[in-house]
């Protein structure tokens, strides 16, 4: 006889005629749903250019909770009267293919496993799935061209039958984690654009640009020693002199040459002053490159924009000189973990600070020591319970500190960790500006800082930019992934080298969802919140709940109460109705 799971997995069962669904109809939760409940709607037909899917299992995200408080006030939903026009929360999904259009025949099959890459763009403009674009949080529904004609292509990636459901829903969060590690700066003068270069008068010091000096078509010179402007007669770009001008004339420069977009490199020559180089540092351009050549340290510490660090990829560079050039480039502006160092994780105890952690004990040549900090006893209690036999199975040392319990500071307990020289990297899941200002005393004249959450453009910080080109310090931040980036954690899954599943932390069905944003806002568990569309009246639960309520299932996660395969298998077998 068929298992129930196999008939699942095969797909083959009647489709209702109506399917469960939570649409937001406006900002707050009182407006997800109906009475506090998900809604009926008809089952769609697909056109010929559209497939019907059905909704394995969504991921919560704390994204989800964003858009309910916002409403159509949502960047990504652009005013949008959902009164009139609801969308549907729910961008961390896995689906089935059940019914495919004739002219969609030859891309997609009955029965196909696919995951969602949500960041989605159409004619340059994001409509991302389940902000724009209804999400995951219904039974059942129709996608056309909307998902399968983006500006990237079709936004799904196929899936065999080894992966999970769940497993599969955390792709998305777990793509974010891996592009926090990938070059998404610039780091080479862009072809075309236009170059600032400011020197400090009086310097005369010889620079050499032994390349990437031929690559702006426009260069704007202030107060540039002697040797750069020799240098840059000799190049084919348009030169613009502007000598004499400071930080209140610098918006109108931006303004005449720009207009108002900023400079797409810019160079400071012997820098002194930090507010100066703050000041210059608002007009870098998005994707920009700000190089900083010198051997003295700046008066003090620069007020950073650490919004546009993550959400613009702004870049800053440096080198002692002379060569100017010597500062880009990608041999010398690491964006991954530094192989056997120290690496401090700043609100380790969320679902994204998990993975992080979980990433670099997994990693090869990752970090042999990490310290995570947490401001929960409780989360960082359960963060040692999930990945403590990972770690140490790894030969990784893994040390909690929650800054609201110790006697001493973060910074203290770092520097006494690594004998005052501080922390090769730090990662930062927490958006907070003086968190990010603090993250930045904790690191190595050389490490790496890390701004995984982001918070708005402008929001300001005093960051170290003097060790930018003392040090070959590092700063970076991520927003959004690609669905390579996801393709990276499948092939990782694949060869046992990461457990995507593990991080979940609890689980239910459909009518429990909005019972999973609330759980979120509570911060009541410390994994992912997957809901299983497909099961109607699952009350949401931790993983550490099972072994009272779902006993089946309980007995097949692993050690630590970890999330498995066969425990979804278990699931599914015992409580889907199909």
């Amino acid at each position: 006889m068929t298992s129930a799971f196999d008939r699942y997995r095969a797909a083959d069962v009647a489709l209702p005629d109506e399917v469960w669904a939570w649409e937001l109809h406006g900002a707050g939760e009182e407006n997800m749903g109906k009475d506090g409940e998900p809604e009926l709607l008809p089952i769609a037909t697909p056109d010929a250019d559209q497939m019907l899917v059905r909704i394995d299992s969504v991921g919560l995200c704390f994204s989800d909770v964003k858009i309910m408080r916002q409403g159509g006030s949502h960047p990504k939903l652009y005013n949008r009267d959902l009164s009139t026009n609801p969308t549907r929360l729910g961008h961390e999904v896995s689906l089935t293919v059940i019914e495919v259009g004739d002219e969609l025949k030859d891309r997609y099959h009955h029965g196909q496993r696919l995951a969602v890459q949500p960041d989605i763009y159409q004619d340059g403009t994001s409509t991302a799935y389940g902000y724009t674009i209804p999400g995951g949080l219904i039974q059942y529904h129709v996608m056309g061209t909307e998902m399968l004609d983006t500006d990237a292509g079709a936004c799904l990636l196929p899936l065999n039958d080894s992966m999970g459901y769940a497993e599969a829903s955390t792709l998305e969060p777990w793509g974010c984690v891996m592009a926090a590690y990938t070059q998404r700066r610039r780091l080479e003068p862009k072809s075309g654009g236009i170059m600032w270069i400011i020197g400090r008068p009086g310097d005369e010091r010889e620079y050499l640009f032994s390349s990437g000096l031929d690559a702006p078509a426009t260069i704007v010179l202030t107060d540039a020693p002697a040797t750069v402007r020799a240098l840059v007669d000799q190049t084919s770009a348009t030169v613009i002199v502007r000598d004499g001008i400071g930080a209140d004339d610098y918006q109108a420069l931006v303004d005449e040459l720009t207009d108002g977009g900023g400079f797409d490199d810019i160079v400071m020559l012997d820098p002194r002053s930090a507010a100066t180089v703050g000041a210059v540092a608002t007009h870098i351009a998005r994707r920009g490159t700000l190089n900083l050549v010198g051997q003295t340290a700046l008066d003090g510490l620069v007020s950073t924009d650490v919004g546009r660090l993550h959400y613009d990829y702004t870049a800053y560079l440096g080198n002692q000189g002379p060569d100017i050039a010597a500062s880009y480039g990608d041999a010398r502006n690491r964006c991954d973990l530094r192989s056997k160092g120290t690496t401090v994780f700043v609100g380790a105890g969320g679902p994204m600070g998990l993975m992080h952690i979980q990433r670099a004990i997994q990693q090869a040549d990752g970090p042999s020591r990490i310290i995570a900090t947490e401001m929960s006893d409780d989360r960082l209690q359960s963060l040692l319970q999930r990945l403590a036999p990972l770690a140490e199975a790894n030969g990784c040392e893994l040390i909690t500190f929650n800054p609201q319990t110790q006697e001493q500071s973060l910074h203290d307990f770092v520097m006494g960790l690594t004998d005052d020289a501080g922390a090769d990297d730090v990662v930062v899941s927490v958006p907070i500006s003086d968190v990010m200002a603090e993250a930045d005393t904790v690191m190595n004249a050389d490490g790496m800082l890390v701004f995984f959450a982001g918070v708005p453009n402008g929001t300001l910080a005093p960051l170290n930019l003097s060790a930018v080109y003392l040090n070959n310090a590092q700063y970076t931040g991520t927003s959004g992934l690609t669905i390579d980036d996801q393709q990276q954690v499948v092939d990782l899954a694949d060869r046992g080298e990461l457990s995507p599943g593990s991080i979940v932390g609890a689980i239910g069905g459909m009518r429990a969802a909005k019972d999973g944003i609330q759980a979120l806002i509570e911060g009541r568990y410390s994994g992912k919140v997957i809901i299983f569309p497909q099961i109607q009246d699952l009350p949401l639960m931790g993983l550490g709940e099972l072994k009272e309520k779902l006993p089946e299932v309980a007995e097949r996660l692993a050690p630590g109460d970890l999330w498995t395969n066969e425990a979804e298998q278990a699931l599914i077998e015992t409580y889907w109705r199909g």
